[in-house]
Formats: structure tokens, C-alpha cells, sequence
């Protein structure tokens, strides 16, 4: 019977005969990818072209020493609460529905251009009987008619669709039944 082989010897490449083999399966990923490659390419040379690359060449040589800024700006406390605010404010845009909010943007448009053209000329005030007659115009009507229902859709509530927990601290509001601030009425007595 035979003995197992305990001794394994690898021939060893030589160096020449991987260089190429190497040089064949990075020749063959490139042909295999040219059009990604070739737009990234691009890419890059549009941002050398605008001088992005040297920004972020400068950014990553001192890159401990931006980070450190970066980290104090960010922990100072009018900073905290506006990157709360903003990612807050991000989360808000998420939940909009583009679809419902389009027409409401349209009317705004053409309500702020209808502005524009009376405030190119001079026009004359609107009186109370004026105001009356102009609730009978549809477009009017059915402005007003909008506004109401936004008002109504503002009034719900909507405590338990919130995200945020409510402020810690008291706003300053006087409690007594006056709406003085403490010094006027500390100085009164």
C-alpha cells in the first residue's frame, strides 16, 4: 500500500510570470467595466476641474486637525440645537406628501403673482362693502374656503404623532394676572 504525502512543495511563480498574470486580470476587469470606468474618469475630472480634489487632498493631509474643529464647532450649544433642528426638520420634510402639497404651491404661486401685477399699479383701497361683494366671487370663496379648512387641520390634535419630547425648561411668562414683566411690576409696589 501506498504512503501518504506528507511533504507538499508549491513551485514557486517566478516573478515575471505573475507580474503578468497579474497584468491580464486587471487588462480584463478594466475591458470587462470600460464604460464605469470611464465615467467615474469623468467624474474626477470635473472635480479637479472645479477644485474639489485639492480641497480634499488639503482636508485629508490635515484631516486630525479639521476634525477637531469640526468636533468643537459642533459641540458648542447653539450648534447641538441646530443640527437637532435640522435633522428634525429633515424628518418633517419626509413626512410632507408632495402629491397633496403640489396644488396648494401652484395657487401660492399664482396667488403671489396676482400680488405682484396690483402692486405694480396703483390701485385703490378696498372698502367693507367692497370685501362683502367680493365673497361672492368663486375664486375668492374658494380661497377662504381653503384657509378655513388649513386653519381647522392646524387646530387638530396631533400630540400623538409627535416625535419630539417637550421642552425642559419654564418659558418665562409672568404667572400673575397682569402680562408685566416682574421687574415693571416689582417696581411698581
Amino acid at each position: 500500500m501506498a504512503e501518504p504525502i506528507k511533504n507538499i512543495q508549491f513551485k514557486p511563480m517566478d516573478e515575471e510570470a505573475q507580474r503578468r498574470q497579474d497584468m491580464m486580470e486587471i487588462e480584463d476587469a478594466l475591458l470587462a467595466n470600460k464604460d464605469s470606468i470611464l465615467d467615474v474618469l469623468e467624474v474626477i475630472g470635473h472635480l479637479k476641474h472645479r477644485g474639489i480634489l485639492d480641497i480634499a487632498k488639503g482636508l485629508l493631509g490635515q484631516g486630525d486637525k479639521v476634525m477637531d474643529i469640526a468636533v468643537n464647532l459642533a459641540n458648542m450649544p447653539e450648534n447641538k440645537n441646530s443640527l437637532k433642528n435640522l435633522l428634525l426638520l429633515l424628518g418633517t420634510i419626509g413626512m410632507i406628501n408632495v402629491t397633496q402639497l403640489e396644488p396648494i404651491l401652484l395657487k401660492l404661486n399664482a396667488g403671489i403673482a396676482r400680488v405682484a401685477e396690483i402692486e405694480d399699479k396703483e390701485s385703490e383701497k378696498t372698502s367693507y362693502l367692497g370685501m362683502a361683494r367680493a365673497l361672492r366671487d368663486p375664486e375668492i370663496n374658494r380661497s377662504i374656503t381653503m384657509l378655513l379648512e388649513f386653519l381647522r387641520g392646524m387646530g387638530t390634535d396631533v400630540s400623538d404623532l409627535e416625535k419630539n419630547e417637550p421642552a425642559q425648561t419654564e418659558p418665562s411668562i409672568n404667572k400673575g394676572k397682569t402680562q408685566e414683566p416682574e421687574k415693571k411690576k416689582a417696581e411698581g409696589n
